[in-house]
């Protein structure tokens, strides 16, 4: 029941989002959407902020989750790697009236990209250093550090991605993608 509640929250928070600026969303219309007393939300959250990072966290693992419905256990390294990247990409371009990621991308608040920032390196990171570690045992991939590796890979990524960093179109930034793509697989 608990975590049903928190849920409730997050998806209220969720759906305001992509239809309104999160500087427009009280607590007071999270709960009305949601269903819930407005102090119900403080004994889950400490803050507006705290449900959207949690929401930031939610959309990240959710692209990774769909990432692994897709992944097959015998793909060699670099096909998981592609099909990780494809299904982050997706996340960040698929739907964008609808798409919470690209709709935070396009918040002026400075600590939302942070945190989205911060998050997608936190999220992603792990799963591209195993990939990594994959690729060495294969033979296809060199690397004598696969973690900080992962984590610098996917923390220019974030900024590529970031389209407030870098307002260009999405043909500009998947040229840019597969410019980085050929300087990896050259390293």
């Amino acid at each position: 029941m608990k975590s049903d509640k928190k849920e409730q929250i997050l998806s209220a928070m969720e759906q305001l989002m992509t239809i309104m600026p999160d500087k427009e969303i009280s607590v007071g219309l999270i709960a009305k959407t949601a269903h819930i007393g407005k102090g119900s939300i403080y004994y889950y959250f400490d803050s507006k902020e705290e449900i959207l990072y949690a929401v930031i966290e939610r959309c990240y693992k959710r692209a990774i989750h769909e990432y692994f419905d897709k992944i097959r256990s015998e793909a060699p390294a670099i096909e998981k790697i592609k099909i990780l990247f494809r299904s982050i990409l997706k996340q960040e371009f698929q739907d964008n009236e609808k798409n919470l990621i690209y709709t935070l991308h396009l918040n002026d608040n400075l600590l939302i990209h942070n945190k989205m920032k911060l998050v997608a390196v936190q999220e992603i990171s792990p799963i591209l250093e195993e990939l990594l570690v994959q690729g060495i045992e294969e033979g296809t991939i060199r690397t004598e550090t696969p973690k900080e590796s992962a984590e610098m890979i996917v923390a220019v990524l974030t900024f590529f991605l970031d389209n407030t960093v870098l307002p260009e179109n999405d043909q500009s930034i998947l040229k840019k993608l597969k410019i980085f793509a050929n300087v990896l697989e050259t390293s």
